[in-house]
């Protein structure tokens, strides 16, 4: 494939791009962005965005912006160097810019330092017998609604349960502020889309003020009774770190406190919605063979990540000149990298509309190099405690329609996916037995673009 070219490419390949883009935004095609992915890259690996900067559409070039040394995150200094916008001055965009995911080295070095391996291989297995506790009890609740009323919505019960559950239990922020953190943060994240409006940047920046005064009441709260949880040992570390200056640390800890609670939430809830409707939808074959075959639970995690990831754009700028993909780009330049094209790049990945549980190959839904995603472990954990409840909770699970979804570009959001089952709510069937042949799970396309695709 060819490059577009230069950002001056010309007036078909700017409409082409804007159309599509369009569409990706569209209701249609938030259900179904897949043919737009295609026709984008089949326009070009590097492609000039119609506002400035490129989209990077192709799984090698992506990657290796996401992975290289030379290319940077649109930190504060490089905000500063552009022409005054709102985008870039609302309140919103300001405090998620001093956030870990929008900080370059050195910042980032001595943020991410005093994390440590957040959810290494012992913090995980603490964590697990909790994470399985909650699963089980919000799957029960999901049985509950379905015997009460049909059917039940997944994601209201389920999907954005579990991650702040979690996250909530392991900050030791008490149940009864999980409803209004699920609010703000749903509220928050408009800042970070590509083109936010000037409705959603306020809707943001009052999210954004709701947090400051939340987070810091809690920082507040630990420093007047610490304790043995995160929150309290972030406080004793920049505490060192900063021993005359207070405001310094308990800014920091309010900058990583803030960015891990709202990174944990949605995407964690969208990748664990997105796997329930990829095994249920085209008659459940995908369900009942998981069913069969629960030692591939991991494994239909790691496919669900890489065929709808819940991060579809990750913004990048280039530190210095430099060429990619035959494509000349400036120094400061930003460029779009477009995660849910390159996930289904044919060259990657062999037949890649085919939802594979056995595909066994890698993704980027984490992003890669010094900003890979930290609660990636945290991720995977909620993902397979979910699945395995949910296997064991029902022999048959199966939507009631499709899925529908926040108009976004950059965090995909499943706004509601309502369930229903054949089984019997009251009973709860034990797993199926192990398989001694694990034949290959049966074909998961999707229903829609496996006849409008080539």
């Amino acid at each position: 494939m060819t490059a577009v070219g230069d950002i001056s490419g010309t007036t078909t390949d700017r409409r082409a791009v804007i159309s599509l883009l369009r569409r990706l935004r569209s209701p249609e095609g938030q259900s179904n962005p897949w043919p737009v992915w295609e026709q984008l890259r089949t326009l070009g690996d590097v492609l000039p965005a119609p506002w400035g900067g490129y989209l990077i559409t192709g799984y090698d070039a992506c990657d290796q912006v996401l992975r290289g040394r030379n290319w940077l995150v649109p930190d504060l200094a490089w905000q500063g160097r552009q022409p005054a916008s709102e985008r870039w001055q609302a309140p919103a965009a300001q405090a998620m810019s001093r956030t870990l995911f929008r900080l370059n080295a050195p910042d980032h070095t001595c943020q991410r330092r005093s994390l440590g391996n957040l959810f290494d291989r012992n913090t995980i297995e603490s964590l697990a017998p909790r994470v399985a506790v909650h699963a089980r009890r919000i799957v029960d609740e999901l049985a509950e609604r379905i015997r009460d009323d049909g059917e039940a919505d997944f994601v209201t019960v389920v999907g954005d349960q579990l991650p702040v559950l979690a996250t909530g239990e392991w900050l030791d922020i008490p149940a009864r502020h999980h409803a209004y953190m699920l609010d703000f943060t749903h509220r928050q994240v408009h800042s970070q889309e590509l083109l936010p409006t000037k409705t959603e940047l306020a809707i943001s920046s009052q999210a954004t003020e709701e947090m400051r005064v939340f987070f810091t009441d809690l920082i507040r709260e630990r420093r007047a009774n610490p304790g043995d949880d995160p929150v309290s040992d972030w406080i004793r570390y920049w505490d060192e770190q900063f021993p005359d200056d207070q405001a310094a640390a308990d800014q920091t800890v309010f900058d990583l406190v803030m960015f891990i609670g709202v990174a944990s939430l949605e995407t964690s809830a969208t990748l664990m919605t997105n796997a329930v409707w990829l095994l249920t939808r085209d008659g459940g074959a995908a369900w009942n063979w998981l069913r069969e075959h629960p030692e591939h639970i991991e494994d239909a995690v790691e496919e669900t990540l890489r065929y709808d990831p819940p991060v579809h754009v990750n913004s990048r700028i280039a530190a210095a000149d430099t060429v990619l993909a035959g494509t000349p780009i400036a120094k400061d330049q930003m460029v779009h990298v477009m995660y849910g094209a390159a996930a289904h790049d044919p060259r990657r990945h062999q037949d890649p509309y085919r939802f594979d549980i056995l595909r066994n190959s890698s993704h980027m839904a984490f992003g890669g190099g010094i900003h890979y995603c930290l609660g990636a472990g945290l991720a995977r954990l909620e993902g397979r405690s979910l699945l395995t409840a949910l296997l064991n909770r029902f022999e048959t699970l199966r939507p009631v329609s499709v899925p529908t979804y926040a108009p976004r570009m950059v965090f995909r959001r499943v706004t509601s996916l309502k369930v229903t089952t054949d089984d019997d709510p009251a009973a709860a069937p034990a797993p199926r037995p192990l398989a001694e042949d694990p034949a290959r799970p049966p074909a998961g396309g999707c229903p829609v673009h496996r006849t409008q695709h080539p």
